[in-house]
């Protein structure tokens, strides 16, 4: 629960306490008149809303990924570089360096700020990513879908990221980049060795979904290939032990509900929305032995306000095991660079790094850094932290 803010006879209100680890990791949902539930747009496919990689980057090229025996690709949310963008540019400009030919990036939320107004993809979207070389894929955050007086929600995510066809907007012409073709807000990408299930958390704090999209979860998880590593993504973080939003039980009793239904348990949780990086591992405990799933919070991805972590979080030494939630510990966090996360689903293992990039007042062409690793092995579910290499003396 947010504590709330300190008010003086007067009737003057002040600033509220950070949140700690202990209370917040993972928490109720709280209610705000300014963050409304809005209604789902309608799908602009048809159920139940699966994209293949191929239908985007082609046969040939999904053919080419599937005969090495592995699929790389980036990870990371709130990227939209409005009032301070020089963080975005310069995640941005990292990326394009990162690999030679990554298979897509896929974004948890909140691409553009504050509003997801159209008229801000050009600056917030386009013109940073400008030389990724592959697709990008997006689930929307709450800044996405919360309108202006007089707009509809989701605008300008559904004319970027879910038009009929691919085609150059007006807002990317000086980059020629066409829009996406996602069949829904939310929706599952298929691809070789890892499916994406992608959920739409809504405006509310902590995440709201319909009782239309539960069901579809429900049906896409259970519907999942047995022999790929399945994700599922969401802009609100089901734990998180920042001091500024926490966790979302919502979202967490959400993911439960649905393995206990299906008989089916991710592989992993991707979310954003809190402004760091954070990496969980969540123990489950059932009669065929322990399986481990990694939670990560991704949500350093260009907004320039980082969110720092709970004072209790900080303090601990890692792994840290949840005040709480026995089954829970916190592996690894950054709260004080933006950054992105490159992974690689292969039909036995997923391998993640989380890498930071330099801060606006140090040297652009620093080089990232490696601040966290980690495998995930599909056989025997269990995850290993790989430690960073030291930095240079």
């Amino acid at each position: 629960m947010t504590p709330a803010n300190s008010t003086s006879p007067t009737g003057h209100r002040f600033g509220r306490p950070p949140l700690l680890a202990a209370e917040s990791s993972i928490a109720p949902r709280t209610f705000s008149g300014s963050q409304a539930f809005q209604p789902v747009p309608p799908a602009n496919g048809p159920y139940p809303y699966r994209m293949d990689l191929a239908s985007v980057i082609g046969a040939d090229a999904t053919a080419a990924i599937t005969q090495t025996g592995s699929i790389t690709f980036h990870l990371m949310g709130d990227t939209g570089g409005v009032a301070h963008p020089a963080p975005q540019k310069i995640v941005a400009a990292k990326l394009d360096a990162d690999l030679p030919d990554p298979a897509f990036l896929y974004l948890a939320g909140d691409c553009i700020y504050y509003n997801g107004e159209l008229i801000q993809y050009s600056d917030q979207f386009y013109e940073p990513y400008v030389n990724y070389p592959s697709p990008i894929f997006a689930v929307p955050g709450n800044h996405d879908g919360d309108p202006l007086p007089g707009a509809t929600t989701l605008d300008g995510f559904l004319a970027n990221f879910c038009t009929p066809t691919p085609q150059v907007p007006s807002q990317g012409q000086a980059t020629g980049r066409s829009t996406m073709t996602q069949p829904n807000v939310y929706w599952t990408l298929t691809a070789p060795f890892v499916t994406i299930i992608g959920l739409y958390s809504n405006v509310p704090q902590h995440g709201q979904l319909d009782d239309t999209q539960v069901s579809w979860l429900h049906a896409e998880l259970a519907a999942a290939a047995a022999d790929t590593a399945v994700i599922v993504a969401m802009h609100h973080p089901p734990v998180s032990s920042d001091s500024y939003h926490g966790g979302s039980q919502y979202m967490y009793d959400l993911l439960d509900a649905a393995r206990a239904q299906t008989g089916r348990t991710p592989d992993l949780i991707l979310g954003g929305h809190v402004h760091n990086y954070q990496r969980f591992t969540r123990t489950i405990t059932s009669d065929q032995g322990d399986w481990q799933v990694p939670y990560l919070v991704t949500g350093n991805g260009g907004y320039w306000h980082l969110h720092t972590m709970a004072t209790d979080a900080k303090a601990a030494a890692l792994p840290w095991v949840l005040p709480g939630h026995a089954d829970v510990q916190l592996d690894a966090w950054v709260d004080d660079r933006h950054g992105f996360m490159r992974m690689t689903a292969s039909p036995g293992q997923v391998s993640a790094q989380f890498f930071t990039v330099p801060r606006p007042q140090e040297p652009w062409s620093n080089p990232v850094a490696v601040a966290d690793g980690f495998t995930l092995d599909l056989t025997t579910h269990q995850v290993t932290t790989v430690a960073p290499p030291p930095a240079p003396a």
